[in-house]
């Protein structure tokens, strides 16, 4: 293989810089969920070439829904739950008093795996739990508060 010359070398260099702006760019658009030549156009700095910043906000804006698609795809996230279901559970019998006629909440959750892990046929597990009353009432008051800070976050 032949060796690079100096020249040849500096403009590698100079590609890879290229294709990293680039990359750079995209993802910003992508992430911030711009869609309008406006808004893309002001991204470049005053002194960049107009043609070639117009065929650039051109080319993003018609790739930028297949870019969004894809990068969503390909997001790994954590199980997803399927179904719940639920019930509430008196003992009548047990080996002592204290723990008779005493209320659990029986949790059972279908979770699937994230297919991107899991390849075509994700797996969906179930998980029960049982629950005191006081357990119940610790996890309900922090999804209550999950809630306000989701609720929060959405108002901005």
């Amino acid at each position: 293989m032949a060796a690079l010359r100096d020249g040849d070398f500096a403009a590698l260099q100079m590609l890879l810089k290229l294709v990293s702006a680039l990359h750079n760019l995209t993802r910003h658009v992508v992430y911030r969920g711009l869609t309008r030549a406006e808004d893309i156009l002001c991204l470049f700095p005053e002194n960049f070439h107009q043609n070639l910043k117009n065929l650039l906000t051109k080319i993003i804006l018609e790739n930028i829904s297949a870019w969004r698609n894809e990068a969503q795809a390909s997001q790994i996230s954590l199980p997803r739950l399927v179904d719940m279901d639920w019930r509430v559970d008196i003992k009548t019998s047990s080996d002592s008093i204290a723990r008779m006629a005493v209320p659990t909440c029986l949790l059972q959750l279908k979770i699937q795996e994230d297919a991107a892990l899991c390849g075509n046929n994700p797996v969906v597990s179930a998980l029960t739990v049982e629950l005191s009353k006081e357990t119940l009432d610790t996890m309900l008051e922090g999804l209550g508060r999950i809630r306000d800070q989701l609720s929060a976050v959405a108002n901005k």
